[in-house]
């Protein structure tokens, strides 16, 4: 054996460069868990889903689910409950498709855990009312034709009943310019209340009148 061989260094048509990297690779996938390249019992257990047991109202009814925890408040609601009026849209936060009343209090289902509403109210879409008996602001949208395509429109309408209900507790926005005084409803405040809730069509004026035409309707 002679010198070269001794120290390792690779011979024949091997190049410096290769065997470099073939010796880096090497340490890299020494230094990884099992689990991200080879299967084990562990990887097994950790991949396994943890269901747990999530007591909540929607709609006035009582529901008692048993979910992985890892499940968001919006897929419990469509895939679980069946209630598909909520929209799925970026799943990110970002559209306000999927916007839910929790509590009177509007939230973004796909990034909440439904585990964490234990014992709350949820309202959905179908929650505010029915096509025999509409919510005020449902009517007021058909009336006033605030969506096109209606993808955003249940998000839309459970936010702008939650704005609603926002200037009447005297809930001030970022463009209040008065804190002391009780919010106005102008279109500042509706745009930049209503400026979660993405309207691709862009229905926008006619969102802003339906909110407008109940605000004036419950004075």
């Amino acid at each position: 054996m002679d010198e070269s061989e001794k120290s390792g260094v690779p011979q024949g048509d091997v190049t410096r460069r290769q065997f470099l990297i073939a010796g880096t690779a090497g340490m890299v996938l020494s230094g990884l868990p099992r689990t991200v390249y080879g299967q084990s019992s562990t990887a097994a257990h950790a991949l396994a889903p943890v269901l747990t047991k999530v007591s909540f109202t929607v709609n006035g009814k009582n529901h008692e689910l048993e979910l992985d925890t890892r499940t968001t408040l919006l897929d419990a609601l469509r895939e679980h409950l069946k209630l598909t009026g909520t929209k799925k849209g970026c799943d990110q936060g970002q559209c306000g498709a999927c916007t839910v009343l929790s509590g009177g209090r509007r939230i973004n289902s796909c990034l909440t855990l439904a585990v964490m509403h234990q014992g709350d109210s949820i309202t959905t879409i179908e929650g505010l009312g029915t096509p025999d008996k509409m919510h005020p602001m449902q009517a007021a949208f058909v009336k006033c034709d605030g969506y096109q395509c209606g993808y955003c429109t249940p998000g839309q309408i459970c936010s702008a009943v939650a704005v609603l209900g926002e200037i009447k507790a005297g809930i001030p926005s970022h463009v209040t310019a008065d804190l002391t005084a009780a919010p106005e409803l102008n279109a500042a405040e509706l745009r930049e209340r209503m400026s979660g809730n993405i309207c691709r069509c862009g229905a926008y004026s006619n969102i802003a009148e339906a909110i407008t035409e109940v605000a004036g309707r419950t004075q």
